[in-house]
């Protein structure tokens, strides 16, 4: 099948590299999907829309999640979804940017251009929005979820619950400048640990209040709860989604560990833990129905609740930090793609390039996640709201793809419609019960995706402008080599490098400085530096090089947006194509654009004020090209759109 060409950057391992990755995955990939059993199943007996624990509601819910892990996680995203990699990178973003389609930048570069992606654009962005979302949630639900498990013990721990999550909350955000690698290794063990425990006392459970449970692996009994309740059933999926949370994990990471030891970790330990551990829970509610509201912790016996407590908190606090990593990730891979302005980027690790850390967005995150456990003080009342987001993205997941394997794989029409059309039922019955929600906690991840989606749609709107402003004054590198060769001004030693953002024009900055400073240097380089829609670009394919004569060279570099573009390094491979630059003597030139809102057409006045916020916040050119500031000559300018 189309999609499956591309490995990820593992190629084949085998042995002991394949268990190192296997584990691996264990720890980053299904920390949030491993740890749902702490506040899924309650959700059911005990959320917005509860149904009472009698037996045959308890089998039909447990069928519900069993057969959601196999159909969505084991059939969608394991066999499905995770054929779709950008050169074995998965997630939102790498779909998105295989859905925009061809080679070239990562953002449509003209109006034009923007006009014909705006419905897939507005998708991808929607759905990266709504990460953000399970960003926020995923730290302060899992924390509460585990903190809660000592309200079992002895309802005096209840009013240190929410304060004890705040400070693990804050810790956890506060330890994220020193990175993960350290503790990286870790994290395989922890999970490895959880899954083998909640298995464990899973098959303790069944074995304890009886095997009549096994019969929910049926799936008639999930057909059967929706016979018996009717539309009244319908809003039980909101609950039943929570199993699924962190399963766009699994596809965003594929590229960190490759689809093999993610299909290998998921069939041998983690699907059956999750299994295992769900049967338990249900078993012990055909026996104790009164445990439904705390049916993870009742379900451990009472000698092992406080260990049971810390090791949930040690599995959560690592779902916690993947989800952190990823939103990290994301925000960078957003950037270099220009649907976001620049980022500071903090690089923790000398040997994996992945291992990043973002200041601004970390503080964001650690307010909004303590904002949330504050406000929201449980981890029911936050199921409402994490639903929602894990819903929504999973349906965009899935719209993205169609258009993927429509337009880049060629699939017929027919079988696109069949393939996508049967994952979007189940994406919108879990999407339609959770809309459901919005009162009780939905509205939450609706307003921060709304606002994410207006900061994206709003960035990438404006640059479109900037570079039509652009484009309706350019003047053709050749014809102004032409004219600088009929009467040529003085010239001095060195050499100058002009960075631009569309290659074949004059960069504005050469253009003012040609006109204030009436001099020229020997060398001139026109730079134009180009994100792709890859993940990676080889070295051998970084560089462009092209004299245009007279001491003109027009040289375009390529990055994929996993990387960080450096521009000293990047013009040191143009020596092999006839341009030797000596760092010494060379000086960048950059144009530093001030935009001035206007009542010109284009964007509504609010969003030109936001644009050029934005633009003024943005990391300067300088740092995120990796120029050292004493080499660098800016020259403003003020555009109106």
């Amino acid at each position: 099948m189309a999609g499956d060409e591309t490995s990820g950057h593992h190629g084949a391992p085998t042995g002991r590299g394949l268990a190192f990755l296997t584990l691996g995955a264990l720890g980053v990939v299904f920390g949030d999907l491993g740890t749902s059993p702490l506040y899924a199943l309650q959700e059911c007996f005990g959320g917005a829309y509860p149904v009472t624990a009698t037996a045959d509601n308890v089998r039909g819910a447990v069928s519900l999640f069993i057969w959601a892990l196999v159909i969505v996680v084991s059939v969608k995203y394991v066999a499905i979804i995770m054929r779709a990699d950008n050169q074995g990178e998965g997630g939102i973003l790498a779909l998105l940017s295989m859905a925009v389609g061809g080679k070239g930048t990562g953002t449509p570069n003209g109006l034009a251009q923007l006009r014909r992606a705006a419905i897939v654009l507005g998708l991808g962005f929607v759905g990266a929005a709504l990460l953000y979302g399970d960003g926020v949630i995923t730290p302060a639900i899992s924390v509460l979820s585990a903190i809660e498990g000592l309200e079992v013990a002895t309802p005096m721990f209840r009013p240190y619950i929410v304060p004890l999550a705040v400070l693990i909350l804050i810790a956890l955000f506060a330890a994220q400048r020193f990175g993960t690698g350290k503790v990286g290794a870790v994290f395989g063990v922890i999970l490895a640990t959880w899954f083998v425990t909640i298995a464990a006392i899973g098959a303790w459970n069944l074995s304890a209040h009886g095997l009549a449970i096994a019969s929910a692996v049926d799936p008639r009994w999930a057909f059967r709860f929706f016979e018996v309740h009717g539309w009244r059933g319908v809003p039980v999926l909101g609950a039943v989604v929570l199993c699924l949370t962190g399963v766009e994990a699994l596809y965003a990471d594929m590229g960190h560990f490759g689809r093999r030891p993610i299909r290998i970790a998921w069939f041998s330990l983690a699907l059956p833990a999750l299994i295992l551990s769900y049967l338990g829970q249900g078993a012990l509610l055909l026996d104790r129905p009164a445990a439904a509201m705390r049916p993870f912790f009742n379900s451990v016996p009472a000698w092992g609740l406080y260990p049971m407590v810390v090791l949930a908190t040690a599995a959560t606090v690592v779902a916690s930090q993947a989800l952190i990593a990823a939103a990290f990730s994301m925000t960078s891979q957003a950037a270099q793609l220009g649907y976001l302005p620049r980022v500071r980027v903090a690089h923790t690790s000398s040997h994996q390039i992945g291992q990043i850390y973002l200041p601004g967005l970390n503080w964001t995150l650690m307010i909004a996640c303590v904002a949330v456990t504050v406000g929201f003080r449980s981890s029911s009342a936050l199921a409402a709201a994490f639903g929602l987001a894990v819903a929504g993205t999973m349906t965009i997941t899935t719209i993205l793809f169609a258009v993927v394997a429509r337009r880049r794989w060629n699939w017929s029409l027919p079988l696109t419609i069949v393939v996508t059309g049967a994952l979007l039922v189940v994406d919108a019955a879990f999407l339609g019960a959770n809309l459901l929600k919005i009162a009780a906690g939905g509205w939450f991840p609706l307003l921060l995706a709304a606002g994410v989606f207006t900061l994206m749609a709003t960035w990438t709107r404006g640059r479109a402008l900037l570079r039509a402003d652009y484009e309706a004054r350019a003047m053709p590198a050749e014809d102004f080599v032409a004219s600088i060769a009929g009467s040529p001004p003085p010239r001095v030693r060195g050499v100058a490098v002009f960075m631009q953002g569309t290659a074949g024009d004059v960069p504005v900055a050469l253009l003012h400085n040609l006109k204030h400073n009436r001099i020229l240097h020997e060398t001139i380089v026109m730079l134009n530096v180009m994100t792709d829609r890859v993940p990676y670009v080889v070295a051998a394919d970084r560089i462009e090089v092209s004299s245009l004569g007279h001491g003109f060279w027009r040289v375009v570099g390529h990055y994929g947006y996993m990387q960080q573009p450096n521009v000293p390094d990047l013009l040191s491979l143009a020596a092999p194509q006839g341009l030797k630059i000596t760092p010494a003597e060379t000086s960048y030139y950059l144009s530093r654009e001030t935009v001035i809102p206007s009542e010109r057409p284009g964007m509504a006045m609010w969003r030109e004020r936001l644009f050029a916020v934005m633009l003024r916040n943005a990391l300067p050119a300088s740092a995120f090209f990796g120029l050292k500031a004493n080499r660098v000559v800016e020259l403003g300018a003020q555009i109106e759109i």
